[in-house]
């Protein structure tokens, strides 16, 4: 096995490496210089475009019809998108390998999940009119330039709001840049437009000039940290200077008289120049290095590294990482190099072995951990197990260490050699999957439909693995052509019992291909109602979802459905549905109750409830604009109860209360006081406060009010009207239903004395006792003794003399005295 320095280049002072990652990745017919090639981060998927502009002959019908093809980067065609809407004018990735796809027109389709789905969206701001030049991508947004130099910003791709820029100067583009958003001060994106001999720098606020003079510069990069520009000057000179134009860092001349084709950042530290077949690593301080290719090549640039994308071969060109430098580096006598070449001796049984343990034996911990860093650099499986083993050799020496980090080194690389074999094709570099995460690059495996590797790997990682079986559903739904039922029964079968399985999601991609009852089927499955009812509603199952909402107890969810059952069939059948549902039932009339009474009178109506349907109508009466309303409410409430004699009770009382209204209407029209809304007892007391008897008696008449009940409302109203002299009148009588006793408290609860006491001989009822009491209450003590008098009660009169005083005290004396005489 070669030494992995075999594959270095010494650029400068430093080194890189070109590590062969896949070889005969496309068809020899392809003719990749006649496409459009880019590439997603992280080793992410590669879409290849037919280039338009370019002339070619057509071979056969298949090159006729437009695609654009996904390919993992070992050249394996993941997807191929059939293409007839205008003219593309750029392809480009996020992040998450999402597809972006621009046409010259500004509208964007936005292919997820490396299906054939896609969300579209318009630019705007004049694209149409202006026709849409070129775009340039990163990682969660891009910009495209119009034809007259406009340019609009999309920064987020989940809610699109294109956004137009700074107005930049006229005159042609001849290279152009993106500064991403989080490399700039304002933390908005930067436009770098190279016009004429300058280039400009535009944002959302303004366009400045950098005031450069050595254009027009015919490439222009910006390198992955957003820290360094690489320029290429009309002179076939490459600048590299700060993204701040204050210092220029290093100059490289090609010399080479045709341009190269392309620019772009090799990490953060070398620029590549690109021509058909010849790629120049530039590295800092004008060092640089050639590299030949049989075939046309295009750049895929990533965090690391770059790409290097022919029919035959794909490389990943990149510096060589500190930690692989320091252990194979030539001479190198590092610690950890130190370290693996113990490691060699001890496999060749050489006494060697405990020498070079023993000469770092103080710097042991540092040379494992150097050797782990280094292991997880290496595409080569066999460097990978000699320097974790060499790890391994250093740590069974050192008494203490932990080994936490060869443990997730060991880990990380079982998955990498995983997803870099050639059937899978994401060759991601240790540092792309650290910054892609396990997670993420679990979805890039569902995406592609690896399944089994997506499983396993996650149980390997404890990852969660519902999505997984999600996914993998969802595929079944849209692509199997066999019938529902078996389907459904193999869904099942593989998800029963798995956590977090989202039976609904499976469901909704089984109703969007048209298969509404094997979505149906599998929504029996979903135990959150929330998640069942909605799509059971697009199904058209009302019943079922309705059924589903009562059974979870969720009123809100209840209400959901039933306005959309409301909206959706005819009143008549909504009310059949809902009538065997007592839980829905009740749901309808407290809301109808105060939102929509007239659905609350058909509900009564329709389930014969005539006494809830008249209650209804009643109040209505009582909270009418009018009488006339009123009296209309509560004929048709009086209807609604008539067919039935169980009800006639209630009718009569109906029936009282319009011709009550009838009655307090002519009492208003004569009397200019308000009458409506007033019972038959408030009317009566109302009429005699007034003065107005006849009108009272009236009513008591039409109404069979009893006696006793008459007087007490007149009684009060006469008390209330203070009428002492039509009381006093009344203390004349002979009879009163209510008895007396009711007179003397009212007329003594109104503060009226004198004519209470008229009515305390009346009160024959009483004893003598209450009688005595009466008096004193109205403050009549010499009464009071008369009342004792009478009664012959001798212990009464004592008892009265100590309360009395002056005259009072003598007529009790006096009494006393002829009690005396009588005895």
């Amino acid at each position: 096995m070669s030494k992995p320095t075999a594959d270095w280049e010494r650029v400068g002072d430093r080194f890189y490496r070109k590590t062969q990652l896949y070889t005969s990745v496309f068809d020899p017919e392809l003719e990749l210089e006649n496409y459009v090639v880019t590439g997603a981060p992280y080793s992410g998927a590669v879409a290849l475009y037919r280039d338009e502009g370019k002339i070619y002959a057509y071979r056969g019908s298949q090159a006729a019809k437009p695609t654009i093809d996904i390919h993992s980067c070992a050249g394996k065609l993941i997807r191929q998108i059939s293409w007839d809407n205008g003219r593309i004018k750029a392809l480009g990735w996020s992040d998450d390998e999402r597809l972006l796809v621009v046409t010259d027109d500004g509208t964007v389709r936005s292919y997820a999940d490396l299906q054939s789905d896609f969300t579209p969206f318009n630019l705007g701001h004049g694209a149409e009119e202006h026709g849409v030049q070129a775009c340039k991508f990163w990682s969660t947004g891009f910009v495209a330039l119009l034809g007259n130099n406009s340019i609009v910003a999309v920064t987020r791709y989940d809610e699109p709001r294109p956004q137009i820029l700074a107005s930049a100067p006229g005159g042609e583009v001849m290279s152009w840049t993106v500064i991403p958003p989080e490399h700039t001060s304002s933390r908005s994106v930067e436009v770098l437009l190279a016009i004429a001999k300058t280039v400009y720098v535009v944002d959302a606020a303004e366009c400045e000039d950098r005031g450069l003079e050595a254009g027009p510069f015919r490439h222009i990069s910006v390198s992955p940290n957003g820290k360094f520009i690489a320029l290429y000057t009309e002179d076939s000179k490459v600048w590299v200077i700060t993204s701040d134009f204050q210092d220029r860092l290093s100059e490289y001349e090609s010399k080479v008289k045709t341009p190269p084709k392309d620019l772009q950042w090799c990490g953060n530290n070398a620029v590549v120049l690109a021509w058909e077949d010849e790629l120049h690593l530039i590295g800092p301080n004008g060092a640089a290095s050639k590299f030949y290719y049989d075939s046309f090549m295009h750049l895929l640039p990533d965090v690391d590294g770059i790409r290097v994308l022919t029919g035959d071969v794909c490389d990943f060109l990149q510096k060589v990482p500190d930690p692989t430098e320091e252990v194979f580096r030539l001479g190198s006598t590092s610690p950890a190099s130190v370290l693996l070449d113990a490691l060699q001796q001890l496999e060749k049984k050489s006494p060697k072995a405990d020498d070079d343990i023993q000469l770092i034996k103080a710097n042991l911990d540092e040379a494992v951990d150097v050797c782990v860093r280094a292991a997880g650099q290496e595409y080569s499986i066999h460097w990978q197990k000699q320097l974790l083993k060499a790890a391994s050799f250093g740590k069974s020496v050192l008494d203490l260490y932990n080994s936490d980090d060869f443990v997730d080194m060991t880990e990380a690389l079982r998955v990498l050699n995983a997803v870099r074999f050639y059937q899978i094709g994401l060759p991601l570099s240790y540092d792309q999957y650290i910054r892609l995460t396990p997670e993420r690059l679990m979805q890039r495996l569902i995406n592609r439909q690896e399944y089994l590797l997506a499983l396993k790997v996650s149980e390997y990682l404890h990852l969660p693995v519902d999505r997984i079986y999600v996914h993998w559903a969802r595929q079944k739904v849209r692509s199997s052509s066999t019938d529902e039922d078996s389907i459904c029964q193999e869904i099942v079968r593989k998800l029963d019992g798995k956590r977090g399985i989202s039976f609904e999601e499976i469901a909704r991609a089984a109703f969007d291909e048209g298969r509404g009852t094997l979505a149906t089927e599998l929504l029996e499955h979903e135990p959150r109602a929330g998640k069942q009812v909605p799509l059971l509603l697009s199904v058209g199952e009302e019943s079922i979802a309705l059924d589903k909402a009562i059974e979870s107890g969720d009123t809100d969810l209840v209400f959901y459905v039933l306005l959309h059952l409301k909206k959706k069939i005819p009143l008549s059948s909504f009310f059949r549905t809902i009538n065997s549902r007592p839980v829905a039932t009740a749901i309808v009339e407290s809301s109808a109750i105060d939102q929509d009474r007239e659905l609350l009178k058909d509900l009564y109506y329709q389930d014969d409830r005539r006494v809830d349907g008249s209650n209804l109508l009643l109040s209505e009466a009582l909270s009418a604009p009018d009488i006339t309303a009123a009296t209309d409410k509560l004929k048709m409430a009086a209807k609604l109860l008539r067919d039935s004699k169980e009800f006639a009770p209630q009718v009569a009382a109906l029936e009282d209360a319009q011709r009550l209204l009838r009655f307090q209407e002519a009492f208003e029209r004569d009397l200019t006081e308000r009458f409506v809304g007033l019972s038959v007892n408030e009317t009566m007391s109302k009429s005699i406060k007034m003065g107005n008897m006849k009108r009272a008696q009236k009513v008591q008449t039409e109404f069979k009010v009893p006696d006793k009940t008459y007087w007490w409302v007149r009684l009060r109203a006469l008390v209330s009207r203070r009428d002492w002299r039509e009381l006093e009148e009344m203390s004349k009588g002979r009879k009163s239903p209510i008895g007396w006793e009711p007179f003397f408290n009212e007329i003594l609860g109104a503060g009226n004395t004198k004519i209470a006491s008229l009515y305390i001989p009346k009160c024959t009822t009483l004893t003598v006792g209450e009688r005595i009491e009466m008096s004193l209450k109205c403050g009549m003590v010499a009464k009071a003794g008369e009342e004792a008098l009478k009664a012959k009660d001798r212990g009464a009169l004592e008892e009265l003399r100590k309360q009395a005083s002056g005259n009072a005290q003598l007529d009790i004396d006096r009494m006393i005295a002829q009690l005396q005489k009588g005895r």
